[in-house]
């Protein structure tokens, strides 16, 4: 036996909203709006439709409202308010930009885009605005006027397409019974509401046309020039719809024009950021939260999206150089440190960086970074510092201490790892050479320097040089480790047991590593032969601008960007 039809209801197409309004039986308003930011804070202020306003999308083009704008770039600017907003769209389509053939050109095109509906005048092609000298501006014939209503409703597909017809009669002074008779052939041509237009400061002609009007179609009115007027007058006299015109353009010029001149005059932005709104704000009506949770659905296959650097500690042996800035900000043939580092993060995709300071933080450059503080620096170690950032494991991650300088391979090889975890070793360091050199990896099999080895997985880091079976170590490890997928969780666990510790203060890195592989977890080593280098003593940090130079642009080097 089938199964019964389920009906779905559809909700009503935005066409079908605007002619649900104009034929309401109660006053229902339209509010201006000339691009998709402001579309979308007139839904947000509850307005049940847009008046896309000539006026306010030529001005913010910065042209004047005589057709300096195409039709073209019209509908191009009514596409982005139709993506930023659900709302009904009612253009102000000027003349219809032509004759009769433009006009229905003009509404297949907004059809197209999901436009509404569009309201014409009976003005001659260009136009001019209706208040700037209107009873000198000629009116179109009739009989032309009402071919182009005729063409656009044959041309028409969606059937609740609505073409309001602008009467200016009114505004260029031929009187209440030529308005009339305009209207009353406008309508028989098919306009689905008149828009009744006026210049007077006071509603008394509107109200009067009103009257006379009757009801026979839904009218429209612009109260721009008497605002002052109750609105209940408006509903006693029948009227179906109030476009409020231009204020948004408006709004915005004079809040513009006021910021700008202060900024100007103040050479400060003090004066103003707590009185405009937020960038956040700006980023919400963009839509950026939709961005972001898109971003978790679609890309969860990629790399590693975070990194945190650890970056508290002074530097022992660096004190000679340290005394203003931390180990982080030391300068590198012409950068600081902690910016090559930035940069090798940003080349391969991992842009969300969190930096753990602690000595001299203030002196950390922050740009492009998120800094944190270990405020207990002095008596606490590398898994403290961690502890003030775990918010980075929502992502995929690599950890690295905030000392280090690598060729870019190294980090693109760890970021594009599949493995939970994985951690690169040095196999041409398995003996102390300085006093600086430590963490020591003991590997499940050694570095056979071949293109494609076995797997290799991490047994044990420790600063001792030979393992108590008298073993020696397989590397070093150069203190970047990637974690991924559920080895974000397993990692959390395994830290907060750790963290549960008395002797949790002391704990480093490898501490945290030989905890996971006590767990059984597995930890992917990639081996390197150098290519790196750690900046531990004074030695290293004369050493590393050598490392650095022959990372400089081969372009920027060649014009002598290569020297000190």
């Amino acid at each position: 036996m089938n199964a019964p039809d389920t009906f779905v209801a559809r909700a009503p197409s935005r066409a079908a909203r605007l002619r649900r309004m104009l034929t309401s039986d109660k006053l229902e308003f339209m509010m201006e709006a000339h691009n998709g930011l402001s579309a979308r804070i007139v839904r947000e202020a509850g307005f049940d439709a847009v008046w896309a306003s000539g006026l306010a999308i030529s001005a913010q083009y910065g042209v004047r409202d005589n057709n300096e704008a195409s039709w073209t770039q019209v509908v191009d600017t009514l596409e982005f308010m139709v993506d930023a907003s659900d709302l009904p769209i009612l253009l102000d389509g000027d003349t219809g930009y032509g004759n009769f053939n433009n006009v229905r050109r003009l509404i297949k095109k907004l059809e197209q885009r999901g436009v509404a509906g569009v309201c014409i005048e009976d003005k001659q092609f260009p136009k001019t605005n209706s208040f700037i000298g209107g009873e000198r501006q000629p009116l179109a014939d009739v009989d032309e006027f009402c071919g182009k209503i005729k063409a656009g409703k044959d041309s028409q597909g969606d059937p609740d397409f609505s073409i309001v017809a602008r009467v200016e009669a009114l505004i260029a002074g031929w009187g209440m019974d030529e308005a009339l008779r305009r209207a009353e052939a406008y309508h028989a041509a098919g306009a689905d509401a008149i828009l009744i237009h006026s210049k007077l400061a006071r509603a008394d002609e509107i109200v009067a046309f009103a009257r006379e009007w009757a009801h026979r179609a839904p009218l429209v009115i612009v109260p721009t020039k008497y605002y002052s007027t109750p609105t209940q007058v408006f509903r006693n006299a029948g009227i179906s719809v109030v476009i409020w015109a231009n204020h948004l353009i408006r709004a915005a010029t004079s809040a513009m024009q006021a910021v700008a001149k202060e900024i100007h005059d103040s050479e400060t932005l003090v004066g103003v950021e707590d009185r405009i709104a937020s960038v956040n704000e700006i980023f919400r009506l963009q839509g950026a939260d939709e961005y972001s949770a898109a971003e978790r659905v679609y890309l969860t296959a990629r790399a590693p999206r975070t990194a945190l650097v650890l970056a508290a500690s002074r530097g022992r042996g660096l004190e000679a150089v340290t005394a203003q800035r931390p180990k982080v900000m030391l300068p590198i043939a012409g950068k600081p440190l902690l910016r090559w580092l930035v940069d090798g993060f940003k080349k391969q995709g991992v842009n969300d960086i969190t930096v753990v300071g602690g000595y001299r933080a203030d002196a950390i450059d922050t740009a492009g970074i998120r800094l944190v503080v270990n405020e207990r620096h002095e008596t606490t170690g590398e898994l403290a510092s961690l502890a003030c950032a775990t918010q980075a494991f929502e992502h995929d991650t690599v950890i690295s201490y905030g000392d280090l300088l690598f060729r870019s391979y190294i980090l693109h090889d760890l970021v594009e790892s599949d493995a939970h975890f994985c951690v690169i070793v040095d196999s041409s360091q398995t003996q102390p050479t300085n006093q600086s050199v430590r963490d020591f990896a003991y590997c499940s099999s050694g570095d056979d320097r071949g293109l494609f080895g076995q797997k290799v997985v991490l047994r044990r880091v420790s600063s001792e040089a030979t393992a108590p079976d008298g073993t020696a170590p397989h590397g070093r490890w150069i203190g970047l480790l990637g974690v991924r997928g559920e080895g974000r969780e397993k990692l959390q666990r395994i830290f907060a047991t750790l963290r549960e510790r008395g002797d949790f203060d002391s704990l480093d890195m490898p501490a945290l590593l030989n905890a996971l592989v006590d767990a059984g977890e597995q930890i992917e080593v990639q081996y390197v032969h150098g290519h790196w280098r750690g900046v531990n003593d004074l030695d290293d940090f004369r050493r590393a601008a050598d490392f650095a130079h022959t990372q400089v642009p081969i372009a920027e080097a060649s014009a002598g960007g290569g020297n000190d």
